[in-house]
């Protein structure tokens, strides 16, 4: 497992200059390692070797690791269903991807049963790309007025998947543009909501999210190698 060791280094490496360059240190940014389809034991590995806090897709690979992971903290970073949100309410510090006020009901509605609160981030479809889950940005308040109601909800901040593109000016001028909108929310006052993450840059470009402002970069690949599927 010594790639992980290498891997690791590397990334920590490229982070900390990233933060350099935006004027920022290495300690304001937390690295989630996305551990989707790989095995306990690298995940094990690599929280021996510095990761706290280690990011899936799928709830049903939550379920599966839990109880054979070391202790982390565990961020939801895939489109959430409903249905799955009784799973993994008092086992997960962060939902990425909330995109609807039908999942921040359910997600209140467990966090009700268990009288636990949960923090969440807002998905932004801010490329408008079809593909992609999230809201558009000119719904976000809708969002941020809403989670006041709510006593099982806070919303942490904006997350964002960006597509994928040759030209990198493309994805900074996404970075760019939603970093705006967080900052001006972060000016704002409003009920449960504390815009504390700004969750954008996977291994293909979170060098370039944290120079625009991003403060949760989701790295996988980079320090995993490629993914292993059934």
């Amino acid at each position: 497992m010594n790639f992980i060791y290498d891997n690791l280094n590397k990334v920590e490496e490229n982070i900390s200059k990233a933060a350099l360059r935006a004027g920022r240190k290495r300690e304001d940014i937390t690295l989630v390692a996305v551990t989707k389809t790989h095995g306990a034991d690298l995940i094990n590995e690599a929280i021996r070797l510095g990761i706290t806090d280690i990011g899936e897709n799928k709830v049903q690979e939550i379920m599966q690791k839990y109880d054979s992971v070391s202790r982390a903290n565990w961020h939801l970073i895939g489109h959430l269903q409903t249905n799955k949100v009784k799973y993994i309410v008092g086992k997960v510090k962060l939902i990425h991807s909330v995109d609807s006020i039908k999942l921040m009901d359910e997600i209140e509605r467990q966090g009700h049963k268990h009288n636990r609160v949960t923090e969440v981030l807002i998905q932004v479809n801010i490329s408008g790309e079809e593909t992609k889950f999230g809201i558009r940005p000119e719904e976000i308040e809708t969002y941020l007025e809403y989670v006041g109601k709510l006593s099982f909800v806070k919303i942490s901040g904006l997350m964002t998947i960006l597509p994928k593109v040759d030209e990198s000016v493309s994805n900074r001028l996404h970075f760019r543009n939603i970093n705006r909108i967080y900052v001006d929310i972060q000016s704002k006052k409003y009920d449960n909501v504390s815009m504390r993450y700004l969750s954008m840059g996977m291994s293909g470009d979170y060098e370039a999210a944290i120079e625009e402002g991003s403060n949760m970069v989701r790295v996988g690949s980079a320090i995993f190698g490629d993914r292993y599927y059934n």
